[in-house]
């Protein structure tokens, strides 16, 4: 009876593998993995076209972030340059200072 059982259930799996490759193998099933990969494809498609347009995105972004970062440099460069001329001129005019005090005190030693 064990033996039996077991040989019953190797021909069962046999008959089962048998059947299911002759389904797996018939024009019917053909024609589903057909659609089935024809939808895949189509998905990848749209998932490629979605990513394309992503990168776009990305790369307009990183043009206007690029712009925005050299109006910023331009910018400190010229308040740097607008500092520094505001320090020449305070210079220059305590050097006329400096220099007019310079003049009268010789022209106080002149005098005495």
């Amino acid at each position: 009876m064990f033996e039996g059982r077991h040989l019953c259930m190797v021909l069962g799996g046999v008959l089962f593998g048998t059947a299911g490759v002759k389904i797996l193998g018939s024009k019917d099933a053909k024609k589903v993995y057909t659609h089935v990969t024809a939808a895949v494809m189509r998905c990848a498609d749209s998932v490629m076209e979605t990513a394309t347009n992503i990168k776009e995105n990305c790369g307009d972004i990183k043009a206007d972030a690029d712009e925005i970062n050299a109006k910023r440099r331009e910018e400190e460069r010229l308040k740097e340059i607008e500092d520094a001329k505001a320090v020449i001129a305070d210079a220059e005019a305590k050097i006329s200072e400096l220099e007019a005090e310079g003049a009268e005190a010789a022209e106080e030693e002149k005098e005495a």
